[in-house]
């Protein structure tokens, strides 16, 4: 994983360049957000951006970040008369804000937090689309069985509201636990909210 820095200064980039190899980080140095945005492959990593630079600002960079549903963390080094901007940012999903000068172990260990965050929320993707890959094999029948089997109903009381016969509902629930992969009810419950939907929706 890389560490992106963004930051028209070209001080700043060599220092922490020195700073974050020796800590044992993989660095790549942007003199322009634009310049990130072009020539960046920013899958895996996190980026640590001025939130003040000509064309385009940290602020800005962060917010495109977001909008292109990257995932990947933001870190914005602020001035001290920018902690209002800096705050923006965080609200549009910055992971932190750390203010010049800033403290070299300050600056690690929030990089270290923000791709450990990265980590997660690329596992957390992983995880919601194969849920949904796999619920997308389910017939529109099959989709309805499950549904009330994740609210609790039994098989019976299932047969009932879909006017269908116990057995095939039976039918139904074997076929849907083979292509869920699932072994018992509590796997289909994680299937559905791994998907991001309410298994109490009815």
């Amino acid at each position: 994983m890389h560490v992106f820095v963004v930051d028209d200064d070209a001080d700043i980039r060599d220092s922490m360049m020195m700073l974050l190899e020796g800590a044992g980080f993989k660095v790549r140095t942007f003199a322009s957000a634009r310049q990130f945005m072009a020539d960046a492959d920013p899958k895996l990593g996190c980026v640590v951006a001025d939130i003040r630079m000509p064309d385009m600002s940290g602020l800005e960079l962060q917010e495109e970040i977001a909008r292109r549903h990257s995932g990947l963390p933001v870190i914005i080094i602020t001035g001290h008369g920018d902690v209002p901007l800096a705050v923006r940012a965080m609200k549009a999903g910055a992971i932190d804000f750390i203010e010049k000068p800033f403290d070299d172990e300050k600056m690690i260990d929030s990089i270290r937090r923000a791709l450990a965050a990265g980590l997660k929320a690329r596992s957390e993707s992983a995880d919601t689309r194969a849920a949904t890959d796999r619920l997308a094999l389910l017939t529109p029948r099959e989709r309805d069985v499950l549904d009330k089997l994740v609210q609790g109903r039994s098989n019976k009381i299932v047969a009932f509201e879909l006017g269908i016969s116990p057995r095939t509902v039976e039918i139904h629930r074997a076929h849907i636990m083979d292509k869920m992969d699932a072994s018992s009810l509590s796997d289909l419950v994680r299937v559905v909210l791994a998907a991001g939907q309410d298994p109490r929706a009815d």
